[in-house]
């Protein structure tokens, strides 16, 4: 490793120098294009107060993180409530922030399905995983998959799995950064992105765990803060009256459909139809299979699981999962109250509108204006540097979490088969991080023009079809083998992709083909996918004879006791 920082350092010096010189290049550049807010010096002061800050954390994590284990879990040293904290920093991420807010805005009352399905999915983690994944697992989720199974083809499909998650999760994030990035200092998108791709790898290369977790902490905080402030100016807008607001916003969405030039009898209905469901959803397949991907997809994240593992005991990850849930939920309350307020106070007001009247920016900084309505350019410095840094601490743990899979996973177990000394597998896992930033930006360039909270969606399909199912029954079920979650696991990881890129959110958005030509008529791919996991996973294990299969089922018993008790595991809950 050591031969290699120089030389890593001299890449990552020349990548912020590209991008700080391009944007300097290109800040006049753009300013054409869409009619963009002039630039705010008090937003980029804050903004960069920021980014020095976290920096600095990451220097100081640089200095404790001498080996895998501190790279990947933090040394185990993190308390639950610490993690607890980190897991809401990492789950509130720009996705849930910028594109639920953005959602509650366009669609009114449906944008909650988000929410909900986001937080019913963490009592299933409590329940069912937390403590089992703990007692079982050292740094990533195949060790707990392949927990009595035959290692290399687990960790194959454990790594294929996480990439593609982490890919999909990426993207979202990328992509709200570049907008933010945009609005804020009048640049090209692209080159918004490739600076957040520069930084990202800065803090995962030096400071691994412990800089993302410290990062995503101070991060929850600040965003729980600034989220709370613009809820409340919101609320106290409307004497504190839910009532009145949720009025108000039906009010508005009627002027504006009136305007656009809809009978009254029409625009009223308009107005009404956000306080109601199926505007969002429109069938009822898509309204399931999306719940079942919000549900199921939080306990297959790879970036989360990752984070049972940075505490010292299965005790300490069951209160962590405790914290995080009580802070994502009343995280999610102030969301929804963010939205409603961006109707009344964002879309009324032509400071924020462009020409058109749509949204300077797109509709996903309906939070970012809001700030500024409500707290005037210093509030909007501090919400634009704060929805930054979760959008960097999440893009950090997500590219954690696909360099720890192929490092540890691919490399250490499957091509060294365990032989791999602490310093080479840190060496590939730094490789690999470079190579997910390169990938990132590509993507986050590609995808400029979706929803974030709607690439997030598709990101958890995946992690519901592919992770969970292999993770679910190889913890729960005897006759699970090798064969059936391996091959299981597979299909319902192919088949989520496949559908997802013939959906028409794909299919017709992103890649520009006609209306009404999508292969897969639903918004989200889980309802089918999951269920073909399942069965792939029940069916190829039921029909394995092999000798092999009889090894897989005769080591349950020790799982099931090492899951439930911990003894064996390292650092063991004291029960």
């Amino acid at each position: 490793m050591k031969h290699l920082t120089p030389t890593l350092r001299r890449i990552l010096t020349l990548l912020a120098l590209f991008g700080v010189s391009a944007a300097v290049w290109a800040a006049g550049a753009d300013l054409g294009q869409s009619e963009k807010q002039a630039t705010n010096w008090t937003a980029i002061g804050m903004f960069g107060a920021f980014v020095l800050f976290t920096l600095f954390i990451t220097k100081w994590a640089a200095a404790k993180t001498k080996s895998a284990s501190d790279f990947y879990t933090a040394g185990g040293g993190i308390t639950g409530f610490q993690n607890g904290l980190a897991i809401a920093g990492d789950y509130m991420s720009a996705a849930s922030f910028l594109g639920i807010s953005a959602a509650v805005m366009a669609s009114g009352f449906d944008g909650l399905i988000y929410s909900i399905g986001f937080l019913v999915g963490w009592p299933v983690i409590t329940f069912l995983m937390a403590e089992r994944l703990r007692n079982l697992g050292k740094f990533t989720f195949a060790d707990v998959a392949a927990f009595r199974f035959e290692q290399t083809p687990i960790r194959i499909f454990a790594a294929s799995g996480t990439l593609v998650v982490v890919a999909f999760y990426l993207i979202a994030q990328m992509v709200g950064a570049g907008q933010l990035i945009k609005l804020l200092f009048g640049l090209e998108y692209w080159i918004a992105v490739v600076i957040v791709g520069a930084l990202m790898m800065m803090y995962v290369l030096f400071g691994g765990m412990t800089a993302t977790t410290w990062v995503q902490i101070i991060k929850a905080c600040l965003l729980l803060g600034g989220a709370s402030f613009m809820a409340l100016s919101v609320l106290w807008h409307f004497g504190f009256s839910p009532e009145a607001m949720f009025a108000g916003a039906v009010k508005i969405k009627t002027d504006l459909a009136l305007k656009d030039g809809k009978t009254a009898e029409v625009a009223a209905s308009l107005g009404q139809s956000i306080m109601g469901p199926g505007n969002f959803v429109k069938d009822p397949i898509s309204a399931i299979s999306f719940g079942m991907a919000l549900m199921f997809g939080t306990a297959g994240l790879p970036h989360i699981l990752m984070r049972f593992f940075t505490v010292p005991s299965a005790k300490e990850a069951r209160k962590s999962v405790m914290w995080a849930t009580g802070w994502i939920g009343y995280f999610y309350l102030l969301t929804f109250i963010i939205g409603f307020g961006a109707i009344t106070f964002v879309l009324t007001n032509p400071q924020f509108l462009d020409a058109k009247g749509a949204l300077l920016g797109g509709n996903n900084m309906a939070a970012v204006h809001l700030s500024n309505a409500v707290g005037g350019n210093v509030f909007l410095g501090f919400i634009s540097a704060v929805a930054f840094a979760t959008i960097l601490a999440v893009v950090a743990g997500l590219t954690l979490s696909g360099a720890s899979a192929v490092s540890h996973d691919l490399y250490a177990t499957v091509i060294k088969k365990g032989k791999a000394d602490s310093t080479s597998e840190l060496r590939v896992s730094k490789i690999t991080t470079i190579a997910l930033g390169v990938v990132a930006v590509v993507l986050g360039i590609a995808f400029e023009k979706q929803n974030i909270a709607f690439m997030v969606s598709l990101a958890f399909a995946i992690a519901a079809s592919a992770n969970f199912p292999v993770l679910f029954m190889s913890v729960l079920w005897k006759d699970c083998t090798t064969k059936g979650a391996v091959i299981g696991g597979f299909l319902g990881l192919i088949s989520s992709v496949a559908l997802t890129v013939v959906s028409p959110s794909v299919w017709e958005v992103t890649l520009g083909n006609p209306k009404g030509s999508a292969l897969f008529p639903y918004t989200s791919p889980a309802l089918f996918s999951m269920t073909i996991g399942f069965l792939g996973i029940w069916f190829f294990s039921i029909l394995d004879t092999s000798r092999r299969a009889k090894i897989d089922r005769a080591g349950f018993l020790a799982q099931q006791v090492r899951s439930e008790t911990g003894i064996g595991a390292s650092g063991a809950s004291g029960h």
